[in-house]
């Protein structure tokens, strides 16, 4: 019984959240590219990619849940990175097939990715004005308090999916499953992103107030810059 217990710390570590938290700030440092071209109906292609990511998180998931036991409980960090990786080149993708991969950055990837998880979280980098949407540039620290709720958020999911190590074959079907919902939700969220206008607090329009920014202790910015839609021409400027 004395050496059971002994080994139940090492089983339980994996779920430790600074760990989730270090690699979820080591994922979102670099985005990944795309080979999916501008579309004319993105609103389509962006479905269809998500359908196809969704079906690959569920096998990825499903596989790496099959091992049973403590075996099992050590596959759940590289599970999580896994389907990371399948969601981010789907955010990836999704830019690209609306055509706003050029202006994606870590704040807009940390955004789709997880603001299903930990919507709060997310309150000090971006905001809904009508039908656009604020973000502020992401400092060090603010992406780390980020991470850090999220990654408190997803160990506490991660250790009820590690319970289920234990019903190898019953596990792994809900693994997959779930895999599959929360790839749906990150598709959701990049579409709703990608598909209405974003802006960058840089340079105000006359037309855009930022009275529900955040304070962050410093003056309001001047303006905002937008990031340019993937239907919108370029205009001449009106001021030589």
């Amino acid at each position: 019984m004395t050496q059971r217990s002994e080994h139940v710390p090492a089983i339980i570590q994996p779920f430790e959240h600074r760990r989730i938290t270090r690699a979820i700030l080591d994922f979102v440092s670099e985005i990944p590219g795309s080979r999916i071209d501008s579309s004319q109906d993105p609103a389509t292609e962006a479905r269809r990619l998500a359908n196809r990511a969704a079906q690959h998180a569920a096998l990825t998931a499903g596989s790496l849940a099959l091992p049973p036991g403590p075996l099992g409980w050590l596959t759940l960090l590289p599970e999580l990175i896994a389907i990371w990786k399948i969601q981010a080149q789907l955010v990836s993708d999704i830019a690209a097939a609306y055509g706003r991969h050029a202006t994606l950055g870590r704040e807009q990837m940390l955004w789709c990715l997880f603001r299903h998880t930990a919507a709060q979280a997310f309150r000090d980098l971006a905001v809904q004005m009508g039908d656009r949407l604020v973000f502020r540039r992401m400092s060090r620290g603010v992406a780390q308090r980020i991470a850090g709720q999220v990654g408190v958020k997803l160990s506490r999911r991660t250790l009820s999916e590690g319970l289920s190590r234990w019903l190898p074959l019953i596990g792994a079907l809900g693994v997959g499953a779930y895999a599959y919902y929360d790839t749906g939700q990150v598709a959701g969220t990049a579409i709703a992103l990608f598909g209405s206008e974003v802006l960058f607090e840089q340079d105000t329009p006359a037309d855009v107030k930022t009275d529900g920014l955040p304070s962050t202790g410093k003056s309001p910015p001047a303006s905002l810059e937008k990031a340019p839609a993937a239907s919108r021409k370029s205009r001449p400027s009106k001021t030589e």
